[in-house]
This record gives structure tokens, sequence and C-alpha cells, in this order.
């Protein structure tokens, strides 16, 4: 049985993994970059050692130096959380050949899976649905331009290691494919090391859903449902919910049984997701499987009952699953909003200062994970995600209004985030009729939007104010005014925000 687990990851999922392992009594060692020492998650541990600087590339991806706290804390595991080296099949490796539990899949399985086109080949094997486009790496543009003669245009360039939307270039026409080519080769190159890319068909209005899987040592995996993954930018998800809107229940369990057949492939045990494209007709195909713990697995957790990093410990002492596929029920709905220090105004570009003000929302089916304290900075060097918002309700109308109200009661100064964004979407008609695709930010959303939703709001704070002073028996004052002319504390909390 796991005793220690050293948790090599930072704010809001490190925390999130101490949690749920100090109520299973196992102790938890933090690692810190020197930039994180007065974080949350440091002071949350039982042990903590500093491992290097701020650059993650001299901390938190040095993984010889976390196996090495490990062994000194007396710790029989790792966990590895999400980013950084949860996916670097060399490191669970190296941290099996240290003696210890690396509390994740198998390295044979994240190296499969790893690379987009070892992963179609091993899903191809069980006939699961594929974009139609090249299984081997491009050797050169004219073997594209025979892939593109029977796709046709437009297609999509991706990098075999890539992910976050990194070497991935849409192509609409021929005059673009040796330039969008190249670019997609130098920048998979930079950013995994690896300039391997592939063609695939671009699916022009796909709807993104992933299917949760979760697999013990013993052979047996089950599927835990859907999340609706469509609203992005840059690739990147924003809003994610559970289930999906538009899954009839026989092709939830279609989608739910290739993802299965697609851990099966790969041998695969521990939480895992599947991830597929969904056209307008509802056809699915295989895009990638992601071997670690996703962001956005809350809102599994708040339709399942199920605790997944307590699921994913049990599998890495051995354990098997506690469930069978048949006794899992979805029980309402479940929204999350990533809240990111960005600008959405400014193109989601990231944002950086003090959070000057930050008080989390409340109350019922709200649940706010985080890794953050009003006062503290928000470092330059990391993802800019600072919280996760989840909303649960009875059904998707109740999560929504839930989540509308939890983004009200959200305090944050100081710097700007997407909770504006998220107000806004949560309201649009689309959204509402669980109508869109990954194209939603592209169709609807402009900087404009949001300061109408900023005028809006104002403009019901002087209403109210003004009642209040009238049956206070007051002068009434606009409340968007103030002697020295600036806008009034609540407006700009809803600007910057």
């Amino acid at each position: 049985m796991i005793k220690k687990i050293v948790v090599a990851n930072r704010g809001e999922i490190a925390l999130r993994i101490m949690r749920s392992a100090r109520e299973l009594g196992i102790a938890t060692v933090a690692v810190f970059s020197e930039a994180d020492r007065l974080m949350p998650f440091v002071q949350y541990a039982d042990e903590a050692v500093c491992i290097g600087p701020a650059a993650s590339s001299q901390s938190y991806l040095l993984g010889d130096k976390i196996i090495a706290v490990a062994k000194n804390t007396g710790a029989d595991a790792i966990h590895p959380g999400y980013g950084f080296l949860s996916e670097n099949a060399k490191f669970a490796q190296a941290v099996a050949d240290a003696g210890l539990v690396f509390i994740g899949p198998s390295a044979a399985s994240i190296e499969i899976m790893g690379s987009k086109l070892a992963a179609k080949q091993a899903a191809q094997r069980f006939g699961v649905p594929m974009v139609p486009g090249t299984e081997t790496p491009l050797r050169s543009v004219e073997e594209a331009r025979e892939v593109v003669k029977k796709t046709g245009f437009p297609i999509l360039i991706k990098a075999s290691a890539g992910g976050g939307g990194k070497g991935m270039r849409v192509v609409q026409q021929e005059s673009e494919l040796e330039e969008q080519i190249r670019l997609a080769k130098s920048e998979a190159l930079s950013a995994f090391g690896d300039d391997a890319v592939f063609i695939e068909k671009y699916v022009g209005a796909p709807r993104h859903i992933e299917i949760q899987v979760l697999g013990d040592q013993h052979g047996h995996c089950v599927y835990l449902f859907e999340r609706e993954c469509s609203i992005q930018r840059r690739h990147q998800k924003l809003i994610e919910e559970a289930p999906s809107s538009c899954l009839t229940p026989a092709i939830r369990a279609a989608m739910g049984q290739c993802a299965v057949d697609v851990a099966r492939a790969c041998n695969y045990y521990g939480a895992g997701t599947v991830e597929f494209l969904v056209d307008e007709q509802l056809n699915f195909y295989f895009l990638e499987m992601n071997t670690r713990l996703q962001v956005e697995h809350p809102v599994t957790e708040m339709i399942t009952g199920l605790d997944l990093v307590k699921e994913q410990i049990r599998i890495a002492e051995g354990g098997k699953l506690l469930f069978t596929q048949e006794e899992l029920q979805i029980n309402g709905h479940a929204i999350e909003l990533r809240v990111c220090a960005e600008d959405p105004a400014n193109n989601f570009l990231p944002d950086t200062g003090q959070l000057e003000t930050y008080i989390r929302p409340q109350g019922y089916g709200v649940r706010v994970d985080d890794g953050y304290e009003q006062g503290m900075d928000i470092p330059i060097y990391y993802d800019p995600m600072i919280a996760k918002l989840i909303a649960w309700g009875a059904d998707r109308e109740e999560a929504r209004k839930r989540l509308l109200r939890a983004i009200a009661e959200y305090q944050v100064t100081g710097i700007r985030t997407t909770l504006p964004f998220g107000e806004w979407a949560l309201q649009q008609p689309a959204f509402i009729e669980g109508n869109f695709d990954t194209n939603f930010i592209s169709k609807y959303f402009t900087p404009q939007a949001l300061e109408h939703l900023n005028e809006d709001a104002a403009r019901a704070a002087a209403i109210l104010a003004a009642q209040i002073w009238q049956t206070a028996g007051q002068p009434q004052v606009p409340v968007t005014a103030s002697t020295n002319g600036q806008a009034s504390q609540w407006k700009k909390r809803k600007i910057m925000r």
C-alpha cells in the first residue's frame, strides 16, 4: 500500500491531489520552485522540498531531481498531475526503475498514445472510426499533394507528438500547402523536439467530445461518460460540461465502447481520456488519447460521484475497479469554466499582476479548484489558469444558472480573467440551446460583447443603488460616478475580473 506520495506538480492540481491523498491517510510531499515558495500547495503538504528556480525547465521538468526527492523523503509513489512530466514515458519508466510507483499508466502506454500516429494505428486495430488522412509521417510536399487529391481541402496539418494546438495548421488551398507544412514542422520541432507531421481532413464545424476511461491492472476497463469541450481558444478549452447536450444514448454507448477499445489497444490502466471529433451528423472520429488526468475531470466527478484521484491511487496500488459499467449512471449536469489570468478583450493574452481581491463563490452545487490566495502574485512562468469554477445542477439549465450565479459572486481585482467571457458565453442563445461547435468563439465573440456586458451590469447597479437611496430618503447620486470622475469600484471589479 502507498504510504507517501510526491506530487510532481504545482498550483490547483497539486492541492487537489493532496486533499484526496489525505482522505486516504497518505502523506504528501510537495516539490516547488523558488517562485512558488509561498503557494498554498506548499503549505498544505506534509513535507516540501525546493527543487530549483522559477523556470519549469530548471524545476518541475527535472525528473531525476524529483525522483531523488522521493527517495530522500521515503516516499513510495509519484503523482504527476497534468502537464509537466505527466505524459513523459521516459519519466514514468525512470520512476518504475527507481522502485517507485508511478500513479498513472505504464510507460509503454504513454509512449504509444504520445504519438498521434502510433495512437491512430493502435486504435484502427479495433475498428475505431478515423478522420481521413495519412497514417505515417509526411515525407515530402509531393506526398502531401497526393493525399489532398483524395481528401480535398481544407486539411489539417498536425504534429505527431503535439498537443495544445502547437504544430497545427489549417490549409485551405494548394498555394498554402508547402509554407504551412514548413511552419508546422518548425513549430513541432521547437515545441516537442520532433518535427514529424501528418495530414487529416479538416472537419469544419466539429464538436470536441472526450470520453473519460478508467482501467485497472487486471484487465477491467470502463468509461465514465463524456465531456463536451468545444468552447476553445487557440485549440485550448475554456468551458467544459458533462454530459454533452448533443449525444443520444446510443451514440454515447458507441463512443464509450470505442474509448474502451482504444484503452485496450495499449493495455491501458489508470485514468485516461479518449478524444473525438463529432460532425454535424453526429459521426464521430478518434482524435487522440491523453494518458493522464484532465484539467476538466471535476465535471465527470460531479455527475458520477467518483473521486478520480482516489481511483488512480487505488489502481496504482494494484486494486481492482470497484464497479462495473452497468453500475455507472449519469447524475445531473456539471459545467466548468477555466478561470485564467487572460484578457478576453485582447485576444485572451495572458495577464500578470497581484490578486488584490480574491473572494471565491460558495453555496450548494458550486466547487472551486484553485491554488492561489488573496494578495499573491500571478507569475509569468507557468500556465495562466488560476482556478476552475464548477457548478452542478439536476439538469443542464440549473447548472448553467448556478454557474452564472457563481461567476457573479467571484470577486477578483488586480488582474484580468476569463470570468467576464464565461458570463457572456453562458448567456448566448447557441450555448443555451446546446447548439455550438469549436467555432463558437470565432462565430459569436467580440471584445465589444464584454463592453456591453459591463454597461448592462453597471446600469443594473445604478438602478438598484437609486432605489436604495430613494427608499432611505437620501439624495440620488449616480453610482457610476465618483467625486474624482472615476468609475465605481463595483464597475471596476466587473471590468477587471
